[in-house]
């Protein structure tokens, strides 16, 4: 796959995410995709990237402005800076209770890319700098 390919699978995912469209985002990932979950555990399969996304729709709601894609020449890696802009709407486990608090994240994300889909995501972002905005600390 060319970096422009790349460029482009990744336009697309990330366009998806922005408007919502979970599936459009689900049909850029390979069937045993990897996702490394920012300070968690991994989690595999687009069956369970799925859930993940339920969960997430439910307990915040997030737009991602500000974005930067690279990839390497050979379009088998990638990556992507954002600043997340979200609201905390209900309370996620082990985390502050949810009262419709506003946030502004930056984060970034690694990705591997084969045979035209995602098959790596591994996130970073600032879970402190998360915790005190939503605390208001």
């Amino acid at each position: 796959m060319s970096r422009e390919a790349t460029l482009a699978l990744l336009e697309t995912y990330y366009g998806a995410f922005n408007a919502g469209d979970w599936e459009g985002m689900l049909a850029c990932l390979s069937d045993d995709v990897a996702h490394d979950i920012n300070q968690g555990a991994r989690q595999t399969g687009k069956d369970t990237f799925r859930a993940f996304m339920g969960h997430m729709e439910r307990c915040y709601k997030e737009r991602l402005e500000d974005i930067v894609l690279m990839a390497s020449e050979d379009g088998t890696r990638a990556a992507a800076e954002f600043v997340v802009h979200g609201q905390y709407l209900t309370t996620d486990e082990g985390l502050p209770e949810a009262q419709g608090q506003t946030y502004v994240l930056p984060a970034g994300a690694f990705l591997a890319i084969e045979n035209g889909k995602i098959t790596r995501l591994t996130m970073y972002y600032n879970l402190a700098d998360w915790t005190a905005q939503v605390v208001g600390a």
